[in-house]
This record gives C-alpha cells, sequence and structure tokens, in this order.
C-alpha cells in the first residue's frame, strides 16, 4: 500500500463577488521544468486525511459506473471549443478587489515595478468561480460573465463548485442541501451559459472527498459527515455530477471537465474508476492541480496515465492493475516514473488521442513545484498544500500545450487568494510556516502570498 495522501483544499470564497458588485457591465481595472513545445501565454495580457489509492492490488473494486452512464469509450471523445479551436483566448474576469488596494497601495509607496507585476497577474485569464445564489439571480451572474467574454473575444472558464458536503465540512465546507436543490442550481447555471462559449471545471474536490465512500481497494475514507446518509451519500454524489456532466454536454458550445485530483493525491487507478461512475466518457474529459502545486511534468504523466487507464478500464482491464505514480514508480523519485509508462506501453499499447479522455491543468501556482517543509518541521500536518511559502505563477494559460491529451494549461485556482487559515496542524490558528501568523481566510486575497507568486514566478512575469 502507498503511504496515505492528504488532499488539497479548495479556497474558492472570494474569487466570487457580491452579486451587486458583478452584475454591472464595467470591469475594474518544478520540477518546475516547463515543457519545451508549451506556449507560454496565448491570450497576451488538509487538513484531513484521503486513502491514496494504490497500484496493482488483489482486492475488490467496488461499486460499478451508475445505472444510465455508458461505459463504452470505443467512440470518438467529445469535441469542444477548446480541442476544436487549439487557440483558445481566455476570459479574464475583474480582480479581487484586495488585489485592486495593494496595487493602489505599492503605486503609492513608490514601488511600481512590483505593482506593475501585480497588475500583470490580475490581468491574466483567470476562472470564475461559482459557489452560490441560485435560479433566475445565478443565470443573470453566469449570463453577465459570458456577455463580457463576448466582448473580449474570449471563452470563459467557470468553476461549478457547489455539490452538498462540499470541502466535508472545511475551509470551503458549503453546498446544496439536497440533490434536488444541486440539480435545479446545475439548471440554472446551464440556462446562463446557452449557446455561448464557455468552459466548465464540475467540482473540485467532488471526486478526491466522497461522503462515506469506500475506494477501490476496500478502504473507507475518512469523510464522514454525520448529516450525509452513508447508505446512499456516495451514490448521490455520483448521481449529480452525472446530471451535470449532461446538463453541460447538452449545450452546444460548453467544455465540462471533472475533477481528477493531481498527482500527490489518488493512484491514477482509482482516479480513473471514479471519473468513469461520475461520468466522464460523456464530459470531454478531467482537470488536475486545482488549488494546488504539483508540477507540470509531473501532472502531463499522471493526466496521461489516467486517461490510459480508463480506457483499459473499460476495455476489460481492472482499475486497480493500472500502473501509477506509487506502483511500478516510486512517487518520490521522478525518474522512475518511466517504469509506469512502459507498464501502459506494453498493457494498453497505442491509442488514438480521440478515444481517450482529456485533461486541462491548474498551472496558477505550480511555477516551482511542490513544497517540501524545512527539515526538522515537527508539525504535526504539514499541509503541504495550503499556503505554501515561496511557490511561483506557473504557465501562461493557453490551449497550445504541446500535448495531445492535455487540452488546456489554465490558471483555474486565483493567485493571491489565501488556502484558509492554515495552522500545520498544531491547532493554533497560526501558521509556523509564515512566523506564526495568522493567515487569511480561505478566499480572503493574501499580500504576502501574492508577491512570492509574481516575484516567483517561471516563467517570469514581462
Amino acid at each position: 500500500m502507498p503511504p496515505i495522501r492528504r488532499p488539497h483544499r479548495m479556497r474558492a470564497g472570494a474569487a466570487m463577488l457580491t452579486l451587486a458588485a458583478l452584475l454591472p457591465l464595467t470591469a475594474t481595472a518544478a520540477d518546475a521544468a516547463v515543457p519545451a513545445t508549451a506556449a507560454t501565454n496565448a491570450t497576451g495580457a488538509g487538513g484531513r486525511s484521503a486513502t491514496g489509492a494504490t497500484g496493482p492490488e488483489s482486492t475488490p473494486q467496488g461499486q460499478r459506473a451508475p445505472s444510465g452512464a455508458s461505459r463504452k469509450s470505443g467512440a470518438a471523445r467529445p469535441t469542444g471549443e477548446i480541442r476544436a479551436a487549439r487557440r483558445a483566448t481566455f476570459y479574464t474576469p475583474p480582480p479581487n478587489p484586495g488585489a485592486l488596494e495593494q496595487i493602489a497601495d505599492l503605486t503609492a509607496q513608490g514601488r511600481r515595478p512590483l505593482a506593475r507585476k501585480l497588475t500583470a497577474m490580475t490581468e491574466t485569464p483567470q476562472a470564475v468561480w461559482i459557489t452560490q445564489y441560485a435560479g433566475t439571480e445565478l443565470t443573470a451572474l453566469i449570463r453577465t460573465h459570458v456577455r463580457r467574454a463576448a466582448r473580449q473575444r474570449s471563452t470563459p472558464v467557470f468553476v461549478a463548485y457547489n455539490v452538498p458536503f462540499r470541502d466535508c465540512g472545511a475551509y470551503s465546507s458549503g453546498g446544496a442541501r439536497s440533490v434536488a436543490e444541486y440539480e435545479a442550481w446545475i439548471d440554472a447555471f446551464a440556462a446562463g451559459i446557452g449557446s455561448t462559449r464557455a468552459v466548465v471545471m464540475l467540482e473540485p474536490d467532488s471526486l478526491g472527498i466522497i461522503p462515506w465512500y469506500t475506494d477501490i481497494n476496500g478502504n473507507a475514507e475518512w469523510c464522514k459527515p454525520a448529516e450525509a446518509d452513508p447508505v446512499t451519500a456516495q451514490r448521490d454524489r455520483f448521481a449529480m455530477l452525472n446530471y451535470a456532466v449532461d446538463r453541460f454536454k447538452a449545450l452546444r458550445r460548453t467544455n465540462v471537465y471533472l475533477d481528477g485530483t493531481n498527482s500527490n493525491w489518488l493512484s491514477s487507478g482509482d482516479a480513473a474508476d471514479r471519473l468513469v461512475r461520475a461520468g466522464v466518457l460523456r464530459a470531454d474529459g478531467f482537470f488536475l492541480n486545482v488549488s494546488n502545486f504539483e508540477a507540470t511534468p509531473r501532472l502531463l504523466k499522471y493526466g496521461t496515465w489516467t486517461a490510459k487507464c480508463v480506457y483499459y478500464g473499460t476495455h476489460g482491464g481492472a482499475f486497480r492493475d493500472c500502473a501509477s505514480q506509487y506502483h511500478p514508480a516510486d512517487p518520490a523519485d521522478f525518474s522512475t516514473w518511466t517504469r509506469s509508462d512502459a507498464w501502459y506501453d506494453a498493457t494498453v499499447g497505442t491509442v488514438s488521442p480521440d478515444r481517450l479522455p482529456h485533461f486541462v491543468l491548474d498551472t496558477s501556482r505550480n511555477g516551482r513545484g511542490s513544497w517540501t517543509p524545512p527539515a526538522g518541521s515537527a508539525w504535526p500536518d504539514p499541509m503541504t498544500w495550503c499556503n505554501p511559502p515561496d511557490r511561483g505563477l506557473g504557465l501562461r494559460p493557453t490551449s497550445r500545450t504541446g500535448n495531445e491529451l492535455a487540452d488546456a494549461f489554465l490558471w483555474i485556482k486565483i493567485p493571491g487568494e489565501s488556502d484558509g487559515q492554515c495552522d500545520r496542524g498544531t491547532g493554533t490558528g497560526l501558521d509556523p510556516a509564515r512566523g506564526n501568523t495568522a493567515d487569511p481566510a480561505a478566499g480572503a486575497w493574501f499580500p504576502g502570498q501574492a508577491v512570492e507568486l509574481v516575484r516567483l514566478a517561471n516563467p517570469p512575469l514581462r
């Protein structure tokens, strides 16, 4: 068994401004190695433990795809705006007010070079997190953004983040209160998109953290909210995701991607199993690394393995047998990951990219790769996903990735927004990795982290 992995947590709060602020149509002003073929910018401008899944195991796989969800992947994959265009230009929403305040303060202090870098960061295309509202208010909010995007001649990237038991009660807890309420929320969301171009990241964490879930190796996972029915909770989660996939894919020009976690979380086999049950065979694919820091080269391998494992597991193989970052590779030694490449080459062989799910990466903060706590630190939980110091912006958003399965590199997490009040498990509310000060609440602007991100950007900000 691989070691237990700790999930990242989603931090979206301040990415959603108030409805009153958004509805007016006046916008305010690595392995950190970079793939050589990737364009740098085509647009111009924890807390809890989760069981890390395994490589080959002999334990039962657990429940299969829900009734009505296709298991066949022989047909060509869906084609949407990103994949068809391959030169998509993405939408830049209005920045976090905290960013504007910091830029103004730096300018007043005469620190104009730093202010310009922060401005460049906020003017880079980023996702719009939709975490609340319902009915006509929600539809109007979405329409506001798609109209702004149309004026920019760009494609908006939305994050739908409202599933019941979201984040299992951690920093970004909340969400709809029932299956019916969630489906109505998705309906209102889709109505706002209509026939316009859009990309939807469907529910980050929703497949990494499932209430009352038992993984493909028979391990009961940690998320067990008392308010959820242990008998129906996981079935409801998959049913809601399938509903949302079908609702968004009924729209003519919408791409939808499901949660594939990241290369330091679920194994490829466990991720593939969950993705299939959530409807990935009818979606455009899955997203990786949202609100996290894993390096792009690792993510590209992990995404490719997961896509091929989806194919393998739906063509007579067992998901639990898929090679992954845990076996035969060593997760701590990237040079060994070619072992898992070799397994897919020998077992799956060459499969047309049109017959595999594609993926997108969140590169907003992975320019320096993941964080390693300093030697000698004895914190109960290092929370490497939560406001780690000295990280940098990563590759700029682009659909020209140089990888046949990677549809885009995107800034899904809003860089500069806090991950939460990280205390590394000390229970003090203070962050020992940052001088025992209190980090801002989840989604609030974090000026110190914003400065780190722009100064350590890889590639550098111009």
